[in-house]
């Protein structure tokens, strides 16, 4: 059976109603420009039940400056989806009959065909177009387990979620698994799936476990040669039922309970993981021109954020003056990191303890950045902003100044913690955080002035502070 109204069109065609829904979704990250989309790639899944067509296209936006390759699951049926009204992308004519085009990810015949994919060695997508190649890899088979049910989760910007619910060949639950959905491609090895399965197969609790994921080969005229490679979706462990650190934090600071003891042990799986990274990936030392390339990023982030917000402009000297003691400082080796790094990438496991999520990176910075080695200090600068943004929250409540009391306790904790299981002193490298922590208020400058006026004051603080903080 074949419905899908994409088998009417052009090869390179998107249809005005999916232009339309591509972007209305978060993911979508060209609101001020004009699409210009083109479809350079098409593969197909195969619904076993045969009632369903399945189908992912790959839409290329050139209304940026750097055009933008988007992954775009879609279901084809000819009767609607019961409940799947909120995932309707359009309801279009073929052949004088009514077809219901949904967002693959919230259609049970996708999520099981695409869970297959990846866990089957003889499974293979029903037709591949345009010259796209499809491979799984999985430490799961589904003669495992098989699917009971599956959801999307909701408030993502960058990717799709699945959680899968499973159960055994006897009926038995198994453990849930999260299956992210790149939407957004780019030539080369995604680091969340590269970094996080190594850490996984090196028998690190501190991670998910990596259960499988989908690669693939396209045409992409964005590539040097017309060819690109690199990961499609990545499945782990699901953690069900637990709070991120962001939650529990806030929780203890609204409360006004200690954090330390808390802080103290992040700080050590936070090290832990570092120190797992150094092994696996490879390190270097830092050159002359990584110290200046860094420096460069951090003195442009300053600029823009003047321009942003122009009362900081006040402060420009002596956010140079940090940045000085920081090229002067001796730096430590590169070598892998998580990149974006705050309460909310951590979740509290009972009996477990902290473990860290998405090693994606930050995701406005090209994916070949975020897999080369950098500097861990820019991890920790990352978590202790985030400890201050707790405090930054409560302002204007009763709790404010305790609050921001709570915040160095625990920013004090997660550094002891850190230097305990690192072996390293991050005391003496406190010039060198110092710029990184800047350099990270002075990316969320940015952000805030965007989205969130209202809580500027929170880095631009950070900013005076750090500034003028008393140095040895």
């Amino acid at each position: 059976m074949s419905v899908s109204p994409m088998r009417t069109t052009s090869s390179r065609q998107v249809r005005p109603a999916v232009a339309d829904w591509i972007r209305s979704q978060r993911w979508y990250s060209s609101h001020a420009n004009e699409p210009s989309f083109t479809r350079v790639g098409l593969w197909s899944l195969t619904d076993h039940r045969h009632q369903v067509d399945l189908e992912v296209h790959l839409v290329l936006d050139q209304s940026a400056p750097s055009p933008t390759l988007y992954q775009v699951p879609l279901s084809f049926r000819s009767a609607p989806l019961l409940g799947g009204d909120r995932a309707l992308v359009e309801r279009a004519s073929v052949d004088g009959k009514m077809v219901h085009v949904y967002d693959g990810p919230h259609d049970p015949a996708f999520t099981r065909a695409l869970l297959a994919l990846m866990l089957d060695d003889d499974s293979a997508p029903g037709e591949l177009a345009d010259g796209v190649e499809i491979e799984g890899h999985h430490a799961l088979t589904s003669t495992e387990v098989r699917v009971a049910d599956s959801h999307v989760l909701r408030g993502e910007q960058s990717n799709t979620s699945i959680v899968y619910e499973l159960v055994h060949p006897n009926g038995k639950p198994a453990g849930p698994v999260i299956c992210k959905v790149f939407r957004a491609l780019s030539d080369g090895a995604n680091p969340d799936v590269t970094v996080q399965s190594a850490l996984s197969d090196a028998g690190s609790r501190l991670v998910p476990r990596a259960v499988g994921n989908l690669s693939g080969r396209w045409g992409d005229p964005r590539v040097a040669g017309g060819r690109a490679s690199g990961h499609l979706a990545f499945v782990q462990e699901f953690i069900p039922e637990v709070e991120d650190a962001w939650r529990v934090a806030l929780r203890a600071a609204e409360a006004g309970e200690s954090f330390s003891a808390l802080a103290f042990a992040l700080g050590e799986a936070t090290a832990q993981v570092h120190v797992e990274l150094a092994r696996l990936f490879p390190a270097r030392e830092a050159t002359r021109s990584d110290i200046e390339g860094i420096l460069g990023s951090m003195r442009l982030r300053a600029a823009q954020a003047y321009a942003d917000v122009p009362a900081l402009a006040a402060e420009g000297e002596a956010v140079e003056e940090v940045f000085g003691l920081a090229e002067r400082a001796s730096w430590p080796a590169f070598q892998r990191i998580h990149g974006d790094y705050h309460l909310g990438q951590v979740l509290a496991v009972p009996g477990r303890g902290w473990v860290l999520l998405d090693f994606e990176g930050e995701p406005l910075r090209p994916l070949a950045e975020r897999s080369e080695p950098d500097v861990t200090l820019r991890d920790v600068a990352g978590m202790l902003r985030s400890f201050d943004y707790v405090a930054g929250s409560l302002a204007g409540t009763a709790n404010a100044e305790r609050a921001r009391e709570w915040a160095h306790e625990a920013r004090e904790a997660f550094i002891d913690g850190y230097s305990s299981r690192s072996g390293v002193e991050l005391g003496a490298q406190r010039a060198l955080l110092d710029a990184f922590e800047l350099d990270k208020a002075l990316y969320e400058v940015g952000y805030e002035a965007r989205n969130r006026p209202d809580w500027l004051p929170i880095p631009t603080g950070a900013i005076r502070h750090l500034a003028h903080r008393p140095r040895a």
